[in-house]
């Protein structure tokens, strides 16, 4: 992993804390389904069909009924599907 990589993911991690609420200085190591969904923009559903099918390499952990993401695999996830654009280079 870069150094460039790993400021965004830092950075990505950062701004989940805000969004959930939490300090961006001490961001939680794990967040619930509801949590990710929210941070994601998707329902917690499209996450529980996301798991089962295996669409994305989202890793999570489970005990039980319980299902957690930890918070540096959401920001790595994100930062690996930034883009830059969608057109040619010139």
């Amino acid at each position: 992993m870069t150094t460039t990589h790993a400021a965004n993911i830092s950075a990505i991690k950062a701004e989940i804390s805000i969004q959930l609420g939490f300090d961006p200085k001490n961001p939680p190591a794990h967040i619930d389904d509801k949590q990710a969904a929210d941070v994601l923009c998707l329902k917690p559903t499209t996450l529980a069909v996301w798991r089962s099918t295996g669409r994305y390499n989202l890793p999570y952990l489970k005990v039980g009924r319980l299902v957690r993401y930890r918070v540096s695999d959401i920001a790595a996830f994100l930062a690996r599907r930034t883009a830059g654009h969608t057109g040619e280079v010139c």
